[in-house]
């Protein structure tokens, strides 16, 4: 009896189980019918362009140290008080113009002191000639004695050399009135003023009264990688090397000058040459001391093959860009591949491309993020610019 039971219990599991397995049979070839079979991601939406042939400017970036083109520490040469002030700080000033009035009084007194010593001499020497032109008259006579000849020509001799000194004193004396009055030395905007009026000044101070810089033109220091020394010793000797320079947070036209100076020797802690160039500021956007964008022109490469910049991805194994291949592309869709390049340099925005690129080819430069080799891609139009 428990034999009969256990052999019917038996059979009723293997048909339970064969059920399941016919179930699961005709499941999988539901599934892996063309009518039920995965879609496949959707195309990832990107935007493209197309690689094109065009004048590239080899340009260099470099951060650079605008410096003044002439600036002068004004100073007393005179001791006195300062009187008036005759400038406003920070306005521009001409060369000449009248900047501080020291106290006059003490050295127009001088002066009138060294005038009339002087006169009182050229007074005494035409009485000594006087006597001398008599006594010469009577040592020919015989009634005057040959000492007394020469004792008037050694007066003579004396006050003409005293004079001279006197003319000395005079001329010193009008330094010193003229000193008394500080005018800017060359054209520029001045400082602030670092002793106002009432306080007294010495000749040897070393402080300056106010400092004046020129910055209608100014220099713009700044240091390339010298592999490049060759190309721009090319470029000085073919016309200029010309930069264009702006502050940082300037958006502005920049402003533009040319190399006037290379420096005679490569800094070996950072294997770079030394540069300064002289730059028109007419509008004064850049000041001494501040730091300023510098981009040098070097070359133009003709008929170079361009892209946007935003193309170019980097990897290990060096920078590449996403391919459409062409024929792939239908309906505004297309098969993507992976193509390493080697770039050259970058100008407005767009990178020279040296190899693995040819023009006309389209590569993807936005939405790189979702794709990899033989991915698919919708292309959309790219936004406008305003």
């Amino acid at each position: 009896m428990f034999e009969i039971n256990h052999t019917k219990r038996a059979v009723a599991v293997a048909g339970v189980l064969a059920a399941i397995a016919i179930g699961i049979y005709f499941v999988a070839r539901a599934e892996g019918s063309p009518k039920n079979a995965r879609k496949g991601p959707p195309p990832a939406p990107v935007i493209v362009a197309k690689a094109e042939l065009a004048d590239a400017p080899v340009v260099l970036a470099a951060i650079g140290t605008v410096q003044a083109r002439a600036s002068v520490a004004v100073k007393s040469r005179v001791d006195g008080h300062i009187l008036e002030t005759h400038f406003r700080e920070g306005q521009p000033v001409a060369k000449g113009d009248l900047l501080i009035r020291i106290d006059p009084r003490p050295f127009a007194a001088q002066l009138q002191q060294a005038e009339a010593n002087v006169a009182r001499d050229r007074a005494q020497l035409a009485k000594v000639r006087a006597d001398l032109k008599r006594y010469g008259a009577l040592t020919e006579r015989g009634v005057a004695s040959v000492q007394k000849h020469e004792e008037a020509q050694a007066a003579a001799s004396s006050l003409e050399a005293t004079i001279r000194a006197g003319e000395a004193a005079i001329e010193f004396a009008r330094l010193q009135l003229e000193y008394s009055s500080i005018r800017s030395p060359i054209a520029g905007r001045a400082g602030s003023l670092l002793v106002s009026a009432g306080n007294l000044v010495r000749g040897t101070d070393a402080a300056a009264l106010v400092v004046i810089n020129e910055t209608r033109q100014v220099y713009v220091s700044f240091t390339l990688p010298e592999h490049h020394l060759a190309e721009i010793r090319r470029q000085m000797n073919a016309g200029g090397l010309i930069i264009a320079a702006h502050s940082p947070e300037d958006i502005g036209p920049p402003a533009t000058g040319t190399v006037d100076f290379v420096n005679n020797a490569i800094d070996p802690a950072t294997g770079s040459i030394g540069l300064r160039a002289t730059v028109a500021n007419a509008d004064e956007l850049l000041l001494p001391g501040q730091f300023a964008n510098v981009r040098v022109t070097m070359s133009t490469i003709k008929g170079a093959i361009v892209v946007p910049a935003q193309a170019i991805q980097n990897s290990q194994k060096g920078q590449f860009v996403f391919v459409l291949k062409a024929a792939s592309i239908k309906d505004n869709q297309a098969e993507v591949e992976q193509r390493y390049v080697k770039t050259g340099p970058l100008f407005a925005d767009r990178v020279v491309i040296r190899e693995g690129l040819a023009a006309g080819e389209v590569v993807v430069t936005e939405g790189q993020l979702r794709l990899q080799p033989g991915s698919r891609i919708a292309i959309r139009p790219a936004a406008p610019t305003s």
